[in-house]
């Protein structure tokens, strides 16, 4: 976010006295404390830049993650109490001339974060031959503060208090050394190297392996939205994506041949049941030879052009697999190897051969590449859009950004990278990797606005049309609860687009045998996966994937069954909701918002939210409690006889008979956070916040809520986004509080936004008055409606008609 810079400072001038040793520059100060460089630089009133290195030591540091240069800040600067104290309108920053650390405060003097004195904050290390430091600082927190960030983890938390983590990327952790506290401010380690995360009583600290420099980024907010977007001012503002991709996904691990893929399609339309995107996932290149060939060789996917146009035709689109490594008999691994852009370590997969366990007879020699390598990005592309994105494919599955790392060993990590050794910068493949694909497209094409599901991301990647899925993780209860705080605390690192295996990905517990594909009429299952369902339409991308067992809806039974009609009954509301998940879109686009909000960002004031891992607002409207403990079934896995209904032990005995009864009603326990009132989605009943209510739950329901106060546009009943303009849209309004929507529209896949085509409706509703008023429209665009109605409900069912034509109109209750 762009700020004024100030020309004063919230430092009276009578604080200053004396100077001592440091430099002014432009933008902040240097000095010398210690046998240690300190440079502070001042990016915003309210962000600042420190970096420090080994004294008289020159470095060239250029960041992966930060796109922003620093601003010409109106600063103050002078000494107090032997610091050198630092001043704008927004912040205060001492440094320490007697120990070197800095500290942070509010203009008007509020403590915020104080480093701790550090004895070796360099430590030198020789890294593959460049002499070389292990970098580290600590800081100071208070005892209550809550902290939230360092990526995407599967450790269950919602604070990251009181732990120890080492940073590296992985299949199911995706990691940014960042960190944003309840006291309003955030901390950006720049360093991609693997660091040690420590939160303990002394010390909340980052130690990092390799770094020439001690670079990090103190941004004070006021508040978690203000923290995402100084964060995103600094690393990269989040592009629009397509409307489409707000719909419905459907995946699997692996549909084998274009007739089968189409086929699914074919299928949700023929039942009625919405759809928007599918994906293809590997192995249409043909045998791990040709492993990422960006070339249609398996003879199952002989026409893909005519697969592509025949997904097109039923009005869906689809995205397809590629990976960061290349099989020996592809295009790219012999231009990239002729030019010593690949990597040497093992990769997935391990065997050239289908079979499980691997053959390493027969090795793959798959290649991750060089995404470091600017040349190497190009090659990437050169085969991709020839290859593939030519035929018209509409999104990218850019699976193993992490990059997969078999069987590790130590020296793998001296392997050599256009910017040094992989230690180096090893946390910030994903980002490359993602980019050259964002960057490429986006030099080609404005008709279609770039989307890549990935696996892994790293801070900045929000900047690149990037959704993150949490990678592979097990189909289990305990793993779906686990997914709710890894969403959230990646979205609180500024990353807002984010997603899961919906019913986890290895389900093979769940069938007969591990690979028959019977999970589906598993009764155990079956509850996980609505269960999981009814979480993913609450989150930026609804998509369902895994292996050993298929996921389509029909799998599951047919119409007027109790699994079949649950499954539906939430891919309808994912799609009653969309112009509201549209508009939403545009707020973290164009105001910094976020998606998945964490409790603390909008009622901060509520401690008992502080820490809360399985409540979350989606968008600013609903208050989304997903079941997420087995209420119909034991959470113990096992094995189910079909015939005879029984569960089976691991050594298939039988042991105990399953008697569901999906009609039978549950109850969930949910919190409703103070400073407000809630109204239950289903019932319209109203409740005060700051309590703990039950609520009734059946398998096709889960507890929402919606904030007094809010207005939620619903749109009309289609089997793809586009289908139907939103020319009759229902608005929903729960009196209780003033509030306000902008309603948001364009062309809904393609970049004309950026050059202001699209419109604003804004929404206001004066609880006192009761009236609500539609602004006069903001903008326009081709094809866009010149006139509509809108049909006001309110909780008690009263409702009115609107006819609007753009001019500002109010209708009172």
């Amino acid at each position: 976010m762009k700020r004024t810079v100030l020309l004063f400072c919230g430092l009276s001038c009578a604080a200053f006295v004396t100077a001592q040793d440091y430099q002014r520059t432009d933008y902040g100060i240097k000095a010398t404390v210690d046998a240690v460089d300190v440079e502070v630089q001042f990016f915003t009133p309210s962000m600042v830049r420190v970096v420090k290195s080994p004294h008289g030591e020159s470095f060239r540091k250029e960041s992966l993650s930060v796109v922003a240069l620093p601003e010409k800040v109106g600063f103050k600067v002078g000494t107090k109490d032997g610091a050198i104290v630092m001043g704008t309108k927004e912040l205060q920053v001492s440094l320490d001339t007697s120990t070197g650390a800095l500290s942070y405060e509010t203009a008007d003097g509020r403590h915020l974060l104080a480093e701790k004195p550090a004895e070796k904050p360099f430590t030198p290390f020789d890294d593959a031959g460049d002499a070389t430091y292990n970098v580290y600082q600590a800081f100071k927190l208070e005892t209550d503060e809550a902290i939230y960030g360092l990526g995407q983890l599967q450790n269950g938390k919602m604070s990251q208090r009181g732990q120890v983590k080492n940073l590296v990327q992985g299949n199911v952790e995706d990691v940014s050394p960042f960190i944003q506290s309840t006291k309003g401010y955030g901390l950006f380690w720049d360093n991609y190297s693997p660091t040690l995360f420590t939160d303990n009583a002394s010390e909340t600290s980052f130690r990092s392996e390799v770094g020439d420099c001690m670079d990090y980024y103190f941004m004070y907010g006021g508040d978690a939205d203000g923290v995402v977007a100084q964060v995103r001012h600094l690393t990269g503002e989040v592009p629009m994506f397509p409307l489409w991709t707000y719909g419905y996904w459907q995946s699997k691990e692996r549909y084998k041949s274009q007739g089968e893929t189409v086929g699914v399609v074919r299928k949700y339309r023929e039942l009625g049941v919405p759809l928007d995107g599918i994906i293809q996932d590997w192995q249409y290149w043909g045998h791990n030879y040709l492993w990422n060939a960006m070339d249609f060789q398996n003879p199952q996917f002989n026409n893909p052009r005519k697969m592509i146009d025949d997904v097109h035709a039923m009005n869906a689109h689809m995205a397809i697999s590629i990976w960061s490594s290349f099989g020996p008999a592809t295009k790219p691994y012999r231009e990239l190897a002729d030019k010593g852009l690949l990597y040497d370590f093992r990769t997935w997969p391990a065997s050239g051969t289908e079979s499980w366990p691997p053959n390493m007879e027969y090795p793959s020699g798959v290649r991750v590449y060089d995404a470091y390598s600017p040349e190497a990005r190009d090659i990437y592309w050169k085969y991709l859009n020839e290859g593939i994105f030519k035929l018209g494919m509409d999104a990218w599955w850019m699976d193993s950004t992490e990059p997969d790392h078999l069987d590790f060993k130590p020296e793998d990590m001296d392997t050599k990278t256009y910017m040094g050794s992989f230690r180096k910068v090893r946390n910030a493949y994903p980002l490359m990797s993602v980019g050259g694909v964002y960057d490429h497209q986006r030099a080609v094409s404005s008709d279609k606005r770039v989307f890549i599901l990935t696996r892994s991301g790293f801070l900045g990647q929000q900047r690149y049309g990037a959704n993150v899925w949490s990678g592979d993780v097990g189909s289990s209860w305990e793993t779906l609860r686990k997914q709710v705080p890894a969403g959230l605390n990646f979205s609180l690192c500024g990353m807002p687009h984010w997603n899961n295996d919906i019913g986890g990905f290895f389900a093979g517990q769940y069938n007969k045998s591990w690979n028959d594909g019977t999970a589906p009429k598993n009764p155990l299952y079956q509850e996980l996966y609505v269960r999981w369902l009814q979480f993913g339409a609450f989150t930026p991308m609804m998509r369902s994937h895994g292996a050993d067992t298929p996921r389509e809806i029909y799998q599951f039974g047919k119409k007027g069954e109790p699994v079949y009609d649950a499954i539906e009954k939430m891919i309808r509301l994912r799609y009653s909701l969309l112009p509201y998940i549209y508009s939403t879109s545009w707020e973290v686009t164009h105001r910094q918002s976020t998606f998945m909000r964490a409790l603390v960002m909008d009622f901060p004031r509520d401690k008992k939210v502080w820490n809360m891992n399985d409540e979350y607002m989606f968008g600013k409207a609903f208050l989304v409690a997903p079941v997420l403990e087995a209420q119909y079934t034991p959470e113990k896995v096992v094995k189910v006889d079909e015939e005879s209904g029984w569960n089976r032990d691991n050594a298939g005995k039988a042991d105990e008979r399953v008697h569901v009864d999906f009609m039978q009603q549950k109850s969930a326990e949910v919190y409703l956070p103070a400073g407000t009132a809630w109204y239950d989605f289903w019932t319209n009943e109203k409740m005060e916040g700051g309590r703990t209510v039950t609520r009734a739950t059946t398998l096709d329901i889960i507890p929402l809520y919606i904030k007094a106060g809010s207005i939620v546009p619903l749109g009309p009943d289609v089997q793809y986004a586009t289908e139907k303009p939103w020319d009759n849209l229902t608005l929903r309004v729960y009196p209780g509080a003033d509030g306000s929507f902008v309603l948001y529209e364009d062309e809904f896949d393609n970049y004309n936004y950026e050059k202001g085509a699209y419109t604003e409706i804004s929404m206001a509703w004066d609880d006192s008055s009761r009236r609500l008023t539609l602004g006069a429209r903001k903008g326009e665009y081709k094809g866009m409606l010149q006139s509509r109605k809108f049909t006001v409900l309110l909780p008690d069912g009263r409702q009115k008609a609107v006819s609007y034509n753009g001019k500002k109109v109010s209708v009172k209750f």
